[in-house]
Protein backbone atom coordinates (compact mmCIF):
# COMPACT_ATOMS: atom_id res chain seq x y z
CA UNK A 1 0.00 0.00 0.00
CA UNK A 2 1.51 3.32 -1.08
CA UNK A 3 1.29 6.01 1.64
CA UNK A 4 -0.81 9.08 0.88
CA UNK A 5 2.20 11.38 1.12
CA UNK A 6 4.02 9.44 -1.60
CA UNK A 7 0.94 9.40 -3.85
CA UNK A 8 0.45 13.14 -3.37
CA UNK A 9 4.11 13.85 -4.12
CA UNK A 10 3.87 11.81 -7.32
CA UNK A 11 0.70 13.62 -8.40
CA UNK A 12 2.34 17.01 -7.87
CA UNK A 13 5.45 15.91 -9.76
CA UNK A 14 3.31 14.76 -12.69
CA UNK A 15 0.67 17.52 -12.82
CA UNK A 16 1.90 20.48 -10.79
CA UNK A 17 0.95 22.09 -7.52
CA UNK A 18 -2.50 23.46 -8.40
CA UNK A 19 -5.42 22.13 -6.36
CA UNK A 20 -8.80 22.88 -7.95
CA UNK A 21 -11.64 23.55 -5.53
CA UNK A 22 -15.11 22.18 -6.22
CA UNK A 23 -17.35 24.76 -4.54
CA UNK A 24 -20.90 24.92 -5.95
CA UNK A 25 -21.87 28.29 -4.48
CA UNK A 26 -25.46 29.28 -5.20
CA UNK A 27 -24.25 32.23 -7.27
CA UNK A 28 -22.01 29.96 -9.34
CA UNK A 29 -24.80 27.43 -9.90
CA UNK A 30 -26.97 30.24 -11.22
CA UNK A 31 -24.19 31.59 -13.44
CA UNK A 32 -23.67 28.11 -14.86
CA UNK A 33 -27.39 27.77 -15.62
CA UNK A 34 -27.86 25.04 -13.00
CA UNK A 35 -30.54 24.64 -10.36
CA UNK A 36 -29.70 25.52 -6.77
CA UNK A 37 -30.24 21.91 -5.71
CA UNK A 38 -28.42 18.67 -5.06
CA UNK A 39 -28.88 17.81 -8.72
CA UNK A 40 -27.27 21.10 -9.75
CA UNK A 41 -24.39 20.61 -7.33
CA UNK A 42 -23.80 17.11 -8.70
CA UNK A 43 -23.69 18.34 -12.30
CA UNK A 44 -21.40 21.20 -11.27
CA UNK A 45 -19.00 18.86 -9.50
CA UNK A 46 -18.86 16.35 -12.33
CA UNK A 47 -18.10 19.08 -14.86
CA UNK A 48 -15.21 20.33 -12.71
CA UNK A 49 -13.88 16.78 -12.43
CA UNK A 50 -14.03 16.38 -16.22
CA UNK A 51 -12.09 19.62 -16.74
CA UNK A 52 -9.53 18.87 -14.01
CA UNK A 53 -8.76 15.28 -15.03
CA UNK A 54 -5.53 15.11 -16.99
CA UNK A 55 -4.70 18.75 -16.23
CA UNK A 56 -4.09 18.75 -12.47
CA UNK A 57 -3.40 16.09 -9.90
CA UNK A 58 -5.56 17.26 -6.99
CA UNK A 59 -9.13 18.45 -6.42
CA UNK A 60 -10.82 19.61 -3.22
CA UNK A 61 -14.62 19.37 -2.95
CA UNK A 62 -16.02 21.70 -0.29
CA UNK A 63 -18.39 19.45 1.61
CA UNK A 64 -20.66 22.19 2.97
CA UNK A 65 -21.95 23.13 -0.47
CA UNK A 66 -23.29 19.59 -0.87
CA UNK A 67 -24.47 18.73 2.61
CA UNK A 68 -26.80 21.73 2.74
CA UNK A 69 -29.09 19.67 0.48
CA UNK A 70 -29.36 16.88 3.04
CA UNK A 71 -29.31 13.25 1.99
CA UNK A 72 -29.64 14.17 -1.69
CA UNK A 73 -26.63 16.44 -1.34
CA UNK A 74 -24.54 13.70 0.23
CA UNK A 75 -25.56 11.36 -2.60
CA UNK A 76 -24.40 14.02 -5.08
CA UNK A 77 -21.11 14.38 -3.22
CA UNK A 78 -20.60 10.61 -3.26
CA UNK A 79 -20.93 10.66 -7.06
CA UNK A 80 -18.44 13.53 -7.38
CA UNK A 81 -15.91 11.91 -5.04
CA UNK A 82 -16.16 8.61 -6.88
CA UNK A 83 -15.84 10.23 -10.31
CA UNK A 84 -12.77 12.20 -9.22
CA UNK A 85 -11.00 9.16 -7.80
CA UNK A 86 -11.94 7.07 -10.84
CA UNK A 87 -10.37 9.81 -13.00
CA UNK A 88 -7.07 9.35 -11.17
CA UNK A 89 -7.29 12.58 -9.18
CA UNK A 90 -6.13 12.87 -5.59
CA UNK A 91 -9.25 13.96 -3.67
CA UNK A 92 -9.16 16.09 -0.53
CA UNK A 93 -12.56 16.30 1.17
CA UNK A 94 -12.71 19.77 2.68
CA UNK A 95 -14.89 18.84 5.65
CA UNK A 96 -12.92 20.43 8.54
CA UNK A 97 -14.03 17.85 11.07
CA UNK A 98 -12.86 17.98 14.67
CA UNK A 99 -14.11 16.34 17.86
CA UNK A 100 -13.09 14.24 20.84
CA UNK A 101 -11.07 11.13 20.10
CA UNK A 102 -13.73 8.43 19.61
CA UNK A 103 -15.98 10.70 17.56
CA UNK A 104 -13.04 11.94 15.53
CA UNK A 105 -12.10 8.36 14.74
CA UNK A 106 -15.63 7.80 13.42
CA UNK A 107 -15.24 10.83 11.15
CA UNK A 108 -12.02 9.32 9.84
CA UNK A 109 -13.83 6.07 9.10
CA UNK A 110 -16.56 7.96 7.24
CA UNK A 111 -14.16 9.82 4.93
CA UNK A 112 -11.11 7.56 4.70
CA UNK A 113 -12.31 3.95 4.69
CA UNK A 114 -11.45 2.29 1.37
CA UNK A 115 -14.71 1.57 -0.45
CA UNK A 116 -16.83 3.80 1.81
CA UNK A 117 -19.54 5.91 0.12
CA UNK A 118 -17.69 9.14 1.03
CA UNK A 119 -14.19 7.81 0.41
CA UNK A 120 -11.58 10.51 -0.23
CA UNK A 121 -7.79 10.37 -0.24
CA UNK A 122 -7.54 12.90 2.57
CA UNK A 123 -9.81 15.05 4.72
CA UNK A 124 -9.31 18.42 6.38
CA UNK A 125 -9.56 18.44 10.19
CA UNK A 126 -9.11 21.01 12.94
CA UNK A 127 -7.00 20.55 16.07
CA UNK A 128 -8.66 22.93 18.49
CA UNK A 129 -9.92 20.23 20.81
CA UNK A 130 -6.23 19.42 21.13
CA UNK A 131 -4.01 17.71 18.58
CA UNK A 132 -4.21 14.62 20.79
CA UNK A 133 -7.87 14.25 19.82
CA UNK A 134 -6.68 13.56 16.25
CA UNK A 135 -4.44 10.62 17.18
CA UNK A 136 -7.02 7.95 16.33
CA UNK A 137 -7.87 9.62 13.03
CA UNK A 138 -4.20 9.97 12.14
CA UNK A 139 -3.54 6.32 12.95
CA UNK A 140 -6.53 5.23 10.85
CA UNK A 141 -5.38 7.38 7.93
CA UNK A 142 -1.84 6.00 8.03
CA UNK A 143 -3.03 2.40 8.29
CA UNK A 144 -5.22 2.84 5.20
CA UNK A 145 -2.88 4.82 2.96
CA UNK A 146 -4.86 8.01 3.51
CA UNK A 147 -4.05 11.52 4.73
CA UNK A 148 -5.16 14.40 6.92
CA UNK A 149 -4.72 18.13 6.46
CA UNK A 150 -4.75 19.80 9.86
CA UNK A 151 -5.67 23.49 10.14
CA UNK A 152 -2.65 25.36 11.47
CA UNK A 153 -2.45 28.91 10.07
CA UNK A 154 -5.59 29.77 8.17
CA UNK A 155 -6.12 32.71 5.85
CA UNK A 156 -9.22 34.19 7.53
CA UNK A 157 -8.28 37.27 9.58
CA UNK A 158 -10.38 36.19 12.58
CA UNK A 159 -7.99 33.30 13.20
CA UNK A 160 -4.92 35.41 13.93
CA UNK A 161 -5.69 36.04 17.61
CA UNK A 162 -5.97 32.34 18.37
CA UNK A 163 -3.20 31.06 16.12
CA UNK A 164 -0.62 33.61 17.29
CA UNK A 165 -1.45 33.15 21.00
CA UNK A 166 1.45 31.75 23.04
CA UNK A 167 1.54 28.01 23.65
CA UNK A 168 4.58 27.78 25.87
CA UNK A 169 7.58 29.10 23.97
CA UNK A 170 5.91 29.31 20.56
CA UNK A 171 2.62 30.39 18.96
CA UNK A 172 -0.32 28.00 18.85
CA UNK A 173 0.08 27.43 15.08
CA UNK A 174 3.68 26.28 15.54
CA UNK A 175 2.71 24.03 18.45
CA UNK A 176 0.04 22.44 16.24
CA UNK A 177 2.55 21.86 13.44
CA UNK A 178 5.07 20.30 15.85
CA UNK A 179 2.44 17.99 17.35
CA UNK A 180 1.18 16.91 13.92
CA UNK A 181 4.71 16.10 12.82
CA UNK A 182 5.08 13.86 15.87
CA UNK A 183 1.99 11.84 14.87
CA UNK A 184 3.39 10.67 11.55
CA UNK A 185 5.75 7.82 10.88
CA UNK A 186 9.33 9.04 10.32
CA UNK A 187 11.32 8.55 7.15
CA UNK A 188 8.90 9.51 4.38
CA UNK A 189 9.93 12.17 1.88
CA UNK A 190 6.46 13.72 2.19
CA UNK A 191 4.37 13.18 5.29
CA UNK A 192 0.85 11.79 4.95
CA UNK A 193 -0.27 14.30 7.59
CA UNK A 194 -0.31 17.77 6.06
CA UNK A 195 -1.18 21.24 7.31
CA UNK A 196 -3.50 23.96 6.08
CA UNK A 197 -1.46 27.17 5.84
CA UNK A 198 -3.07 30.15 4.15
CA UNK A 199 -1.27 31.91 1.32
CA UNK A 200 -2.11 35.27 2.88
CA UNK A 201 -0.46 34.34 6.20
CA UNK A 202 3.01 35.59 7.07
CA UNK A 203 4.57 32.37 8.31
CA UNK A 204 6.91 33.98 10.81
CA UNK A 205 4.03 35.58 12.71
CA UNK A 206 2.69 32.06 13.40
CA UNK A 207 6.10 30.71 14.36
CA UNK A 208 6.27 28.54 11.25
CA UNK A 209 9.77 27.98 9.88
CA UNK A 210 11.19 25.99 6.99
CA UNK A 211 12.86 23.60 9.43
CA UNK A 212 9.60 22.92 11.27
CA UNK A 213 7.55 22.37 8.09
CA UNK A 214 10.09 20.51 5.97
CA UNK A 215 8.49 17.48 4.31
CA UNK A 216 4.96 18.37 5.41
CA UNK A 217 2.50 18.97 2.52
CA UNK A 218 0.94 22.41 2.84
CA UNK A 219 -2.58 22.99 1.56
CA UNK A 220 -2.63 26.72 0.87
CA UNK A 221 -5.98 28.45 0.32
CA UNK A 222 -6.13 32.18 -0.20
CA UNK A 223 -5.19 32.41 -3.87
CA UNK A 224 -7.41 34.25 -6.31
CA UNK A 225 -10.54 35.57 -4.60
CA UNK A 226 -8.80 36.07 -1.23
CA UNK A 227 -5.99 38.13 -2.70
CA UNK A 228 -2.82 36.05 -3.04
CA UNK A 229 -1.49 35.53 -6.57
CA UNK A 230 -0.28 32.20 -7.85
CA UNK A 231 2.89 33.68 -9.32
CA UNK A 232 3.82 34.76 -5.77
CA UNK A 233 3.90 31.18 -4.43
CA UNK A 234 7.67 30.74 -4.53
CA UNK A 235 8.24 34.13 -2.93
CA UNK A 236 5.62 33.53 -0.22
CA UNK A 237 6.83 30.08 0.79
CA UNK A 238 10.52 30.14 -0.11
CA UNK A 239 12.19 26.75 0.20
CA UNK A 240 8.83 25.24 1.21
CA UNK A 241 7.21 26.15 -2.13
CA UNK A 242 7.74 22.71 -3.76
CA UNK A 243 5.52 21.09 -1.11
CA UNK A 244 2.70 23.67 -1.39
CA UNK A 245 -0.68 22.77 -2.88
CA UNK A 246 -1.97 26.10 -4.15
CA UNK A 247 -5.75 25.93 -3.83
CA UNK A 248 -7.90 27.99 -6.17
CA UNK A 249 -11.67 27.80 -6.45
CA UNK A 250 -13.78 30.79 -7.42
CA UNK A 251 -11.11 32.32 -9.67
CA UNK A 252 -11.34 29.15 -11.77
CA UNK A 253 -15.01 28.29 -11.34
CA UNK A 254 -16.17 31.77 -12.33
CA UNK A 255 -14.97 31.00 -15.87
CA UNK A 256 -18.10 28.89 -16.30
CA UNK A 257 -18.45 25.36 -17.62
CA UNK A 258 -17.16 26.19 -21.09
CA UNK A 259 -14.17 28.12 -19.77
CA UNK A 260 -13.04 25.74 -17.03
CA UNK A 261 -10.33 23.94 -18.95
CA UNK A 262 -8.73 27.15 -20.16
CA UNK A 263 -8.94 28.71 -16.69
CA UNK A 264 -7.25 25.67 -15.13
CA UNK A 265 -4.44 25.78 -17.67
CA UNK A 266 -3.98 29.52 -17.15
CA UNK A 267 -3.77 29.05 -13.37
CA UNK A 268 -1.25 26.26 -13.82
CA UNK A 269 0.87 28.42 -16.08
CA UNK A 270 0.85 31.28 -13.54
CA UNK A 271 1.79 28.92 -10.72
CA UNK A 272 4.51 27.00 -12.50
CA UNK A 273 6.04 29.84 -14.53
Amino acid sequence: MTPFGARLQAAVAARGRLCVGIDPHTTLLSAWGLDASARGAREFGLRVVDAAAGRVGVVKPQVSFFERWGSAGFAALEDVLRAARDAGLVVIADAKRGDIGSTMSAYAEAWLTPGAPLEADAVTVHPYLGVGSLEGAARFALENGKGLFVLAATSNPEAAVLQTAPAGAEPVAAAVARAVRALDEPGASWSSLGLVVGATVELATRGLSADLLQGIPLLAPGFGHQGARLEQTDALFGTLAPQVLASASRSILSAGPTGLAVAIEQHLAELEA
